[in-house]
């Protein structure tokens, strides 16, 4: 980095930023030199009409190449996501129908403009290519990889070895992908870590066709509201980019203080060193919840407005500081639905089931200071505090 000019030092530095991997750094460097407009990629199958936070860490990292000047391809796998993404599954993903794949991308369309700069932003469909593929181009395609290759992959390899079922077209999915960027020129793919053998099979390819290798960049996996999976839809830990501001602002204050400077370093656009200073002051002694606060607003206003996160930690503060919620309080978490009244007993807020429906009878039970009306309730994947009178909490994740 020594003969790069101070401007271009700058920028690989904040492009490096939360990253996990970049292959490779040096390829980077050569591409910035070229001081001209980057081709920047990245994919997206509508497999869920919702984006959620976890969605954004990636996408924030194409806006700062937005701001760079560079040009930003957001790429809608409408063709890839009829095949299914294998990718960190234990099990075949199976495939989507035409109509719920281009109902979802629509979806899409209109969140990711919450973070991108619609002006700076090139919108593709990969079934515009891969659909002329046919049976001849795609078994071109397929003859530059090997089993062996494909079951380099970490996904691939452990259910090899597990004996659970690989399908034929799981191993088409990493090509078809790489065989984008190819199309698309890339000269960098972005994607979570779980995309990492997907984005090198890319600079393959395009080694192939003569095309320099696009730089591919990772990054981390945000963990979900439970602590401990990755933000997921189907997990129901996840904070979706269109919740309203009093949801998004709750969820994100009932995350464990040890997972907020995870968030803090994947999520908040504030300096590292203001960050750092951040754990000092917790370290001194500083409540961890005024921090949260501080992120809860800066994520709400990204996602509503300035005004709408004032008013979300207010509405914050009236359900919950004036209720007197303790600073530490329980965790629990439970796998699998279950009921409200067996779950209040697990969590030691209340002596029996019986007391449990009592208790919601008489108005006495709270969930994210909300009051229950429904004894018989059932819960299925979520986070909450429950409260139980005034003075019993806990926070229970239901997976």
């Amino acid at each position: 980095m020594t003969d790069l000019s101070p401007l271009l030092a700058e920028q690989l530095a904040e492009l490096k930023r939360g990253t996990d991997q970049l292959f490779s750094e040096q390829d980077l460097i050569e591409k910035l030199k070229e001081n001209r407009p980057l081709r920047i990629k990245l994919g997206a199958d509508p497999t869920a009409p919702d984006i959620h936070l976890g969605h954004t860490v990636v996408l924030n990292k194409l806006r700062q190449f937005q701001n760079f000047g560079h040009h930003v391809m957001f790429l809608i796998g409408d063709f890839t996501a009829t095949v299914g993404d294998p990718s960190g599954k234990n099990a075949t993903r199976p495939p989507l129908s035409r109509e719920d794949v281009l109902r979802n991308a629509e979806t899409y369309k209109e969140q990711i403009f919450k973070i991108l700069d619609p002006e700076k932003t090139e919108i593709v469909f990969n079934s515009d290519w891969l659909g002329q593929l046919g049976t001849v181009g795609m078994i071109r395609l397929a003859s530059n990889y090997t089993v062996a290759r494909m079951l380099e992959r970490d996904d691939f390899k452990k259910r090899f070895s597990n004996n659970q079922p690989i399908a034929i077209h799981e191993f088409i999915y990493p090509l078809l992908q790489g065989h984008d960027s190819v199309h698309l020129k890339a000269d960098v793919e972005l994607g979570g870590t779980d995309q990492t053998f997907n984005l090198l099979i890319g600079r393959e390819l395009q080694k192939s066709d003569g095309q320099k290798p696009q730089v591919a960049i990772t990054l981390p996996l945000l963990v979900g509201l439970d602590g401990e999976k990755k933000m997921s839809k189907s997990l129901g830990n996840y904070i979706g980019v269109t919740e309203a501001p009093n949801e998004m602002f709750g969820k994100i204050m009932s995350i464990s203080d040890e997972l907020m400077w995870d968030w803090y370093d994947l999520l908040s656009f504030r300096p590292l060193s203001e960050i750092a200073q951040f754990k000092q002051e917790v370290a001194e002694g500083r409540n961890p919840r005024d921090i949260k606060v501080l992120l809860a607003k800066e994520i709400t206003a990204r996602f509503h407005s300035e005004a709408e996160a004032d008013a979300a930690e207010q509405a914050f503060i009236n359900r919950f500081q004036k209720g007197a919620i303790p600073d530490e309080i329980p965790e629990f978490t439970f796998e699998g639905e279950i009921g409200l009244a067996n779950l209040l007993k697990e969590a030691g807020l209340v002596s029996s089931t019986s007391e449990a429906i009592r208790m919601v009878n008489q108005g006495g039970v709270k969930i994210d200071g909300e009051k229950v009306e429904d004894a018989k309730a059932v819960i299925s994947a979520s986070t909450a505090v429950y409260q139980v009178g005034k003075r019993k909490f806990a926070r229970v994740t239901v997976k």
